[in-house]
């Protein structure tokens, strides 16, 4: 079985995972190892997405095993955050498939959705025959959807009827459904909506020639004319908050995918040190390259912390994440910098891997707010003067 590395877990946050959720990740990582690290430089370069990877991953039973469960029945959160960064240490892509699915969609339905849907939907959520992704941003309006949010319900006799454009929605050509968020028409209520993705008047298109996270396919989605039933409406979410609300246990998932993708960046780079002779040694032995090793180490060191501390330690406010996500994502910026130089060259080549994280860093840079958003957010916070445009 593969053993289990942390490198930069300086305070051993790893050695409080329990026997079974350190069995289970070695499974894990022992298959990610075996099936899907060979075949990612050609799916990576021909841009397809890792669907195919599903099912096998949630044959693994990564969150429904009852060996991983807690006194609430839920597999604890030190653990899923774990589950998240063996994902990212092989690829960012592969754990938006999985965890677009499982986190994103599960936690929306769980925190939206009625007792009768979550009963009727779960099981079909956690083995994959009932997908979904989450679509929120439109084609005008990311960072400040909130205040923007054009998709518009508008009641019918059977039920609700949509209208709009979402764009980036990962997994969405992938997904049976598309939980939609739209301000109700003529009211001020923001609501969520699961939709099947075959609805007529759903249209969907994968966006191309992107430069990062090229093994998801992010979607633009269309919606004209598309009626939906009250059946499909999750009640419990009726406004921004209530959307808040629902991801604050996810919160710590982007700083998990930063250390997780820093750790597969660090690996890259250790290896290729070792192996890579100039003036007749490695170059794992030369200064400059230990420096931008050890710098790597330090940034996975003060992001595991972050990670273990929101995961332990929930957050319940609307201004810590964003500092948090400035934090992960200049680590993780900085980290997959230094990995790529650490290769010259080779570093530009997928078959090393780094090149991979330094482009998908990009993504993670951006999403959840862009770097200068969320300083305004904190700046907000601290000065209780908004610099936003007004």
């Amino acid at each position: 079985m593969t053993a289990l590395d942390y490198p930069g877990d300086l305070l051993g946050f790893g050695d409080d995972l329990t026997g079974p959720e350190r069995a289970k990740l070695a499974v894990l990582r022992a298959y990610l190892e075996e099936h899907v690290r060979p075949v990612l430089p050609e799916r990576w370069e021909a841009g397809e997405n890792l669907a195919d990877f599903r099912a096998p991953l949630a044959a693994l039973h990564l969150l429904d095993d009852p060996a991983l469960f807690a006194t609430d029945g839920e597999p604890r959160p030190l653990y899923r955050g774990f589950v998240t960064l063996e994902l990212c240490r092989l690829d960012l892509g592969l754990s938006i498939t999985y965890g677009g699915q499982v986190n994103m969609f599960r936690t929306l339905v769980h925190a939206g959705g009625s007792p009768e849907q979550i009963a009727a939907w779960d099981a079909g959520i956690l083995d994959f025959s009932f997908t979904g992704c989450f679509a929120l941003t439109e084609p005008d309006h990311g960072s400040d959807v909130a205040g923007g949010l054009a998709t518009r319900a508008r009641r019918t006799a059977d039920g609700w009827m949509l209208d709009g454009a979402k764009r980036w929605i990962g997994n969405a050509t992938i997904s049976d459904n598309i939980v939609v968020i739209a301000r109700e028409d003529g009211g001020e209520r923001v609501l969520a909506f699961v939709v099947p993705s075959d609805a007529p008047g759903v249209q969907r298109s994968v966006i191309v020639h992107k430069g990062a996270t090229r093994l998801v396919h992010n979607a633009d989605i269309t919606l004209d004319g598309v009626v939906v039933r009250e059946g499909r409406r999750l009640p419990r979410i009726v406004s921004f908050a209530d959307i808040n609300r629902a991801f604050r246990r996810l919160r710590a998932t982007i700083v998990w995918s930063s250390a997780g993708m820093q750790l597969g960046a660090y690996r890259a780079a250790l290896d290729h040190a070792q192996r890579r002779e100039q003036f007749g040694r490695p170059i794992a032995g030369f200064q400059l390259i230990q420096d931008k090793l050890v710098q790597i180490t330090a940034n996975i060191a003060q992001t595991l912390a972050l990670a273990v501390r929101t995961t332990t330690h929930p957050i319940e406010d609307d201004v810590s994440p964003s500092l948090l996500k400035r934090i992960a994502a200049d680590r993780l910026r900085e980290s997959v910098a230094l990995a790529r130089e650490v290769m010259g060259g080779d570093g530009l080549l997928l078959d090393h891997d780094a090149i991979r994280f330094f482009s998908d860093s990009e993504a993670v840079y951006t999403f959840e707010g862009t770097r200068e958003m969320n300083t305004l957010i904190v700046g907000r916070a601290l000065t209780g003067h908004s610099a936003f445009p007004r």
